[in-house]
């Protein structure tokens, strides 16, 4: 059964946490964080992507990157401050976007079920990636961006959440996004029950956003455990930070695609080959609704595609849209074999919206954009249940988690 534990938060003052919260460091690039940033010494983007005080072009996995990272770090500490919690709590927290709230529970997740399936994955992951996020957490000794978990939601969990969130927030702020975040610190004593509900009643935790993180953090359990095998089971670096969500509070936004040429085909050439396969016709704007189908953006003009072929005569991966996408469009008539790779294809997430996909296309730096629809959460724990792994860039969860409101030292 799943582990989700109560630890020594560390947390900044009531006063200061507007200021440090900041989005994860995989959500902007260095210009992007650096903006965000200005004029802002306690905001986490000088943790999370410390190049931004660096020398412009500075190679982001140098050495010196990572002792910029503590050195912010060490020093966010100090002036917001960051102060640990005496006792070990579990947290609520809830974020409102756009009238719709979201409410999870911020806690100490185990590496080893990590490692032996507990917690459930559905993305491949990238050496480099894990790499990068291995070194940034033992540079730290903190886990500062939680992990994103989902799980088949419990009534008597629900029911302590609730009780919870009747009482008066510690945090309490609207971030520049116009999101709001809400945190509650939860008693030990009903901390533990939480726990010890969480290990009676929820056999597996989903990742739903944060396959690196989970990897590095099972990477840092095993380089800080004694190399002769004595360490302690319930040391904190067998631990890592995440928010944990029941199923039915998220909502998955759409992964968009946008490719830069045809593979040498002009358009008419291009419709006549995705024709063999697919009913092409014109469509009033991009929005995709029901699974099943996608939309594109070619010249000017949005169109629907929808399969000739039974989709749902294909397996739990293959039915995916973006497989069909993959499998029937991108690698057949446009050269696309590995997406992860290629450079002629990029991802554009959802809350950018159709319009961005316009933008693009007809900016003249990609010749043609997919609208896809979302996938389900029920698609993602089905797949994830089979063992199976989703097509690159699937998901895309809205709102995201903010890095710094609470971290997790070990």
């Amino acid at each position: 059964m799943a582990k989700l534990l109560a630890f020594h938060g560390l947390l900044p003052r009531p006063d200061k946490v507007a200021q440090v919260a900041a989005v994860p460091y995989d959500v902007v690039n260095s210009a992007e964080a650096a903006e965000l940033a200005k004029g802002n010494p306690l905001s986490f983007l000088h943790v999370s992507r410390p190049e931004i005080d660096m020398a412009p072009g500075i190679d982001l996995y140098d050495e010196s990157v990572y002792r910029q990272s503590r050195e912010a770090f060490d020093r966010i500490r100090r002036e917001a401050p960051l102060v640990e919690d005496e006792g070990k709590h579990l947290y609520v927290y809830e974020l409102t976007m756009n009238g719709r709230t979201q409410t999870g529970i911020i806690g100490a997740a185990s590496a080893a079920e990590y490692r032996s399936g507990i917690i459930k994955r559905h993305e491949k992951t990238r050496q480099d990636k894990e790499d990068d996020r291995t070194r940034q957490v033992m540079a730290l000794r903190s886990h500062t961006g939680p992990a994103f978990f989902t799980y088949r939601g419990v009534k008597d969990i629900d029911d302590m959440v609730n009780a919870v969130k009747a009482t008066p927030a510690l945090f309490d702020f609207v971030a520049p996004d116009g999101i709001r975040h809400r945190v509650w610190r939860i008693s030990e004593s009903d901390s533990a029950r939480l726990s010890a509900l969480f290990e009676a009643k929820v056999p597996v935790f989903y990742i739903a956003d944060g396959h690196h993180r989970s990897a590095a953090a099972a990477r840092t359990s095993v380089e800080c455990a004694p190399k002769d095998g004595s360490g302690n089971p319930d040391a904190e670096y067998n631990f890592f930070l995440t928010v944990a969500f029941p199923a039915s509070e998220l909502a998955i936004l759409p992964y968009n695609r946008v490719v830069r040429t045809l593979n040498g085909l002009d358009e008419q050439a291009f419709m006549e080959r995705l024709a063999k396969e697919f009913v092409v016709v014109p469509a009033a704007d991009g929005e995709t609704g029901a699974p099943g189908r996608f939309k594109m953006y070619l010249s000017g003009k949005w169109y629907l595609a929808t399969p000739k072929f039974d989709i749902s005569k294909l397996g739990v991966i293959d039915s995916l849209d973006a497989s069909v996408l993959q499998q029937h469009v991108l690698s057949p008539i446009l050269g696309i074999g590995d997406p992860r790779t290629d450079k002629n294809i990029d991802f554009i997430g959802g809350i950018r919206g159709t319009k961005e996909l316009v933008r693009l296309v007809d900016s003249g730096d990609f010749k043609i954009a997919f609208s896809m629809p979302a996938v389900t959460i029920d698609q993602l724990m089905n797949i994830a249940d089979a063992g199976e792994i989703m097509p690159p860039k699937s998901t895309w969860f809205e709102p995201k988690l903010r890095d710094g409101i609470v971290s997790h030292n070990f």
